[in-house]
């Protein structure tokens, strides 16, 4: 199991989906991205078929660190 405390990309609002780990600025819940990414699907495909309002480079950054490979966030 994750631990998305250590993520900058997510946040947990308990006024947000019940207090899920989402994909910070939206309302997508950080697993649901990882599962899809552990189906085969890219962050890609992801952004593009499934969460549209997903920007890309965070759900990049999602799936990096729930992988363990922490991509850099970008300073700014």
């Amino acid at each position: 199991m994750t631990d998305w405390s250590k993520c900058p990309d997510v946040e947990s609002n308990p006024d947000i989906v019940s207090g899920a780990w989402v994909v910070r600025g939206t309302r997508i819940p950080a697993d649901a991205v990882i599962d899809n990414a552990e189906d085969g699907y890219t962050a890609e495909e992801i952004v593009g078929q499934i969460y549209p309002n997903l920007p890309l480079e965070p759900a990049r950054r999602v799936i990096a660190f729930a992988l363990g490979t922490h991509a850099p966030h970008p300073v700014g």
